[in-house]
């Protein structure tokens, strides 16, 4: 028996233990069919869309003015506070005026001779015209008279007009402000002499209106005559842009601009345009030189199509994303985008009306997947849920 079991091939033993066990041959194994993916979509709807260009701007008094000396002498004292609001008139510096004073009283003086003068000469020539009616005077002496008459009346002008020029000088001591604004820090101390040299003594800005500037390279402009040739781009009318001023803290200032001035001449050192806009600065919240940021609105962009930036994506070949067809399959479709709007994408060409893209779970998914769409509102309801919260329509456990 020992000797009969040792010759039979393993082989067979093996089989004859399988078929104890339940059968000698291979089980058949079924493959496991994994669930549709599940993606979060949104139906792509062309439609007018306003949109906005935003730049990097400065700002600008309106009326920004040098305080300067118009007479040469001894700065008094300053009289405002350095850094206040003065209003027009308001007094800045006073200078000495003694000297000044003096200056127009000699002139008062000197016109005072002129005229009496003028007054003898005039009465001479009316002692002069009789005389030679009656030829008792020769014809050259009344010509002598009339000619001192008017040379005193020329005097006496003269005269008048250096009174003038010292009164104008004194008053020029007694500096004013010549607009609405903020005072600046004064340049020059009291008791300095003031020349030519050191004539500026501060600066006053008008705060409103207040002026914000921005350049707009030459491309921007050419690619936006461009969008408007071809109907892409609807600008408002009469070019009526709406300026909205963001301040450095991200907030939008009170009050809008409107573009009052576009430079002719192109910059050739920048390689750009400015751009001025004009708007009311109530309070004098903006200061001149500040940054900040100006949104441009009133263009339209007909029948665009918008989509979330998170839907595309980049490959080898270009930006793409993912479609779901009627069958429910991925099919990858290539896209030519324009630019940003928010957090959505412009999309030139690659997508028409009713078609639904894969907004989010779209990374892992290859063409022809099978998935599960929902649309993208429902991610957003799901996310907004509390943790652990269950809904409250849930059947209620057996027991209770």
């Amino acid at each position: 028996m020992h000797r009969s079991m040792t010759s039979v091939p393993p082989l067979i033993v093996a089989c004859c233990l399988l078929a104890v066990g339940g059968g000698c041959g291979k089980e058949e194994v079924k493959a496991v069919e994994k669930p549709p993916a599940e993606v979060y979509v949104q139906k792509v709807e062309a439609k007018d869309v306003p949109v906005s260009f935003q730049y990097v701007a400065q700002t600008e008094s309106s009326h920004e003015v040098e305080i300067r000396a118009r007479v040469v002498g001894f700065l008094d004292r300053r009289v405002y506070t350095e850094g206040a609001m003065v209003k027009t008139g308001d007094v800045l510096f006073l200078m000495d005026p003694k000297p000044f004073q003096a200056q127009v009283d000699d002139a008062a003086a000197a016109l005072a001779r002129q005229k009496a003068a003028l007054e003898t000469a005039r009465l001479n020539l009316a002692r002069v015209k009789p005389l030679v009616e009656q030829d008792a005077l020769s014809k050259k002496q009344l010509d002598d008279a009339t000619g001192v008459y008017e040379s005193y009346g020329a005097a006496v002008e003269q005269a008048k007009a250096q009174l003038t020029q010292a009164q104008l000088n004194l008053s020029y001591c007694t500096i004013t402000s010549p607009v609405d604004g903020a005072a600046g820090a004064a340049l020059v101390k009291d008791g300095a002499f003031i020349s030519l040299a050191n004539s500026h003594l501060t600066t006053v800005s008008s705060l409103s209106p207040m002026w914000v500037n921005f350049s707009v390279s030459e491309q921007w402009v050419q690619n936006l005559r461009t969008e408007i040739a071809r109907k892409a781009i609807l600008p408002p009318a009469n070019d009526e842009y709406d300026v909205e001023i963001i301040q450095v803290d991200g907030t939008p200032f009170p009050k809008r601009g409107r573009i009052t001035f576009k430079a002719p001449i192109y910059n050739p050192s920048t390689g750009t345009f400015l751009i001025r806009v004009t708007l009311d600065n109530p309070g004098g919240i903006l200061r001149p030189n500040q940054y900040v940021q100006a949104r441009i609105h009133g263009a339209v962009r007909p029948n665009a199509i918008l989509i979330p930036q998170r839907a595309v994506q980049q490959g080898a070949k270009g930006h793409f994303v993912w479609v779901v067809t009627p069958d429910n399959k991925a099919e990858s479709r290539p896209l030519a985008v324009g630019e940003w709007n928010g957090d959505d994408w412009f999309i030139n060409e690659g997508l028409k009306t009713g078609e639904q893209v894969v907004v989010d779970g779209g990374l892992t998914l290859q063409p022809g997947a099978v998935v599960s769409p929902k649309p993208v509102s429902a991610k957003a309801e799901k996310a907004s849920k509390p943790a652990g919260e269950e809904p409250k329509d849930k059947p209620a456990k057996k027991g209770d």
